[in-house]
């Protein structure tokens, strides 16, 4: 008879490289979402005013949150300070899934929105399946 440890550490070479990709998926759009905010300040304003109701927002600010946003997409895709940096992941991406809610009472002139939540699910796995996923990381905290 396997006891519940046992049969779990046979799986726990599967379940890191599945949270490895998770993480790596998760990554590659808050990436593409970082650098927008360099390539492109003037997106990045019109989704600050249309969707968060911040008008007004000039490219320099832009270029501020691009750099805390890389470095924190750096630091998560590393596995480094994981509490904090998958928290603030989940936290972030859980904001920009919420805030265009009415645009989800029109789903079918607004699909792609909802990718982003199986996305937001895989942030919320990650942090809290945090202390298993340590495959490729830095830093096993």
């Amino acid at each position: 008879m396997t006891t519940p440890s046992s049969s779990l550490d046979a799986y726990l070479p599967r379940i890191r490289w599945s949270l490895l990709l998770m993480r790596i998926g998760v990554f590659i759009v808050m990436l593409v979402w970082t650098l927008d905010k360099f390539v492109n300040p003037a997106h990045s304003a019109a989704v600050f005013e249309t969707f968060y109701f911040i008008p007004g927002l000039e490219g320099n600010v832009f270029i501020v949150l691009g750099v805390l946003q890389l470095a924190l997409v750096l630091a998560f895709v590393s596995g480094v300070w994981k509490r904090a940096t998958y928290g603030l992941i989940a936290i972030l991406h859980g904001v920009s899934t919420l805030t265009p809610l009415p645009l989800y009472f029109d789903a079918f002139n607004n699909l792609l929105f909802f990718a982003a939540w199986p996305m937001w699910a895989a942030c919320i796995a990650l942090y809290l399946l945090r202390d298993l996923d340590t495959q490729w990381t830095l830093k096993a905290s």
